[in-house]
Formats: structure tokens, C-alpha cells, sequence
């Protein structure tokens, strides 16, 4: 990859956050794909494949760009801004 992405530096919370569920799916009675952690802020959410798209939702509405994944065994981040993959 040779523009690695910009926004690595918004990076503040690298270890995903464990806790296993999306808050707000269950807070809405709602089931859930995946989860990903906001690297900014540690904030969780369910991932695009899921119905109410919660981490995608989180960076439209405050802006954080980089997210990771939740799942055991997956190593990368994903930039909203640019559309890119790390993996780590």
C-alpha cells in the first residue's frame, strides 16, 4: 500500500473493546453481524451487514474516522474518509 492512510494519527484506542454486543441494537430489542470499535473514542457499534449500521452511523455523526474490527482474530482498521484497510 503506498498512501497509507492519513487519519491513522485520529487513532487514540487501539485495543477493540470486548464487551461483545452493540449497545444500541440492544437497546432496541435489535440483533447485530459484527461489532467494531471506534479507534477515537472506544465507542461500539454493529458493522455495515447489519441492519441499523451503527459504527458507519457513529462516524456520520461525530466525525471519527478509523474504526477496527471487534472479531477475535481480525486485525485491521477501516478509514470512513479515505476507504482504506490497514491491516495490523
Amino acid at each position: 500500500m503506498s498512501d497509507i492512510c492519513q487519519h491513522l494519527a485520529h487513532i487514540t484506542h487501539i485495543i477493540p473493546d470486548t464487551k461483545h454486543v452493540c449497545p444500541e441494537c440492544v437497546a432496541l430489542g435489535d440483533a447485530w453481524v459484527h461489532l467494531r470499535t471506534c479507534q477515537e473514542c472506544g465507542h461500539v457499534g454493529c458493522c455495515d451487514d447489519s441492519k441499523n449500521k451503527h459504527a458507519t452511523k457513529h462516524f456520520h455523526a461525530v466525525g471519527h474516522p478509523v474504526i477496527a474490527s471487534a472479531q477475535s482474530g481480525e486485525r485491521w482498521l477501516w478509514c470512513y474518509v479515505d476507504e482504506q484497510m490497514v491491516e495490523y
